[in-house]
């Protein structure tokens, strides 16, 4: 069996050279334009998208593949580990040549990430862990946040639906891509994550590993464990943070909704 360290390692080579792809990419201008209305795609994501897949599974060609930008045939519900991959989380923001994108990798067994890497282009910042090996902010171990109370809370998530929270004393400020948001909560940088919208198994597989690796909390907005690579790739809008105040802002979100 492939040591979840070997993927992790594997993992952060290729997100880094899929970022400098990507910038690439942006410095010498490309095509862009709508999958759907509001949700952009650009010639820089399929590159990422086909670099990845060129290098991870020419390295574990018995691994399946779940990615944004590659049609889905499902064959990987058929593999013991699969790819979740998103080659540009936070296209919006890498259109509009602001920093907050990365690549973001991991690598799931049985529905739980078991390694993963999150590059930042914009900062040259390596964001990885493997299953209890820790979550490290380049080679750096990362701690989760240890704030215990929703007073004085930093969270990261749409400030405008937060508002009961907001009334409580928290703050709360939003940043593009999500997986980027999971990796400042697991660096210390922020003391929750809070979605009310769902997102996509390639948006928080990988952070996922990083937030529990660096001892945090990790659930589903209704405190429901988080599984990946199965029929649907949409998930519950999730929930985050050290141990105490996820209980505190899981049981408030009960009482609100």
């Amino acid at each position: 069996m492939t040591d979840a360290r070997a993927d992790r390692d594997l993992l952060a080579d290729a997100a880094r050279a899929a970022g400098k792809l990507v910038l690439a990419f942006r410095a010498r201008g490309m095509r862009d334009w709508e999958k759907n209305p509001g949700d952009p795609v650009s010639e820089a994501d399929l590159a990422s998208d086909a670099l990845l897949k060129e290098r991870l599974q020419g390295a574990r060609p018995d691994y399946g593949w779940l990615s944004e930008e590659t049609a889905d045939d499902q064959s990987r519900l058929e593999r013991r580990r699969s790819f979740v991959i998103d080659p540009i989380d936070g296209t919006r923001a890498f259109l509009k040549n602001k920093p907050e994108f990365v690549i973001s990798c991991a690598v799931v067994e049985a529905g739980r990430p078991v390694a993963a890497a999150i590059y930042d282009p914009s900062a040259d910042v390596m964001y990885d862990a493997a299953l209890r090996q820790g979550a490290r902010k380049d080679g750096a171990s990362l701690s989760i946040s240890t704030h215990d109370s929703i007073s004085g809370a930093h969270l990261i998530g749409d400030p405008g639906r937060l508002s009961d929270l907001r009334a409580l004393g928290a703050d709360a400020h939003t940043v593009n891509s999500a997986a980027l948001r999971l990796c400042l909560l697991a660096a210390g940088e922020a003391d929750a994550v809070v979605a009310v919208r769902p997102k996509w198994d390639w948006d928080l597989a990988a952070g996922h590993l990083l937030v529990e690796e660096a001892g945090g909390v990790f659930t589903s907005s209704k405190g429901e464990a988080v599984y990946y690579n199965r029929t649907s790739a949409v998930q519950d809008p999730p929930l985050a943070a050290g141990p105490v105040l996820h209980a505190l802002l899981l049981d408030r979100l009960k009482q609100t909704r």
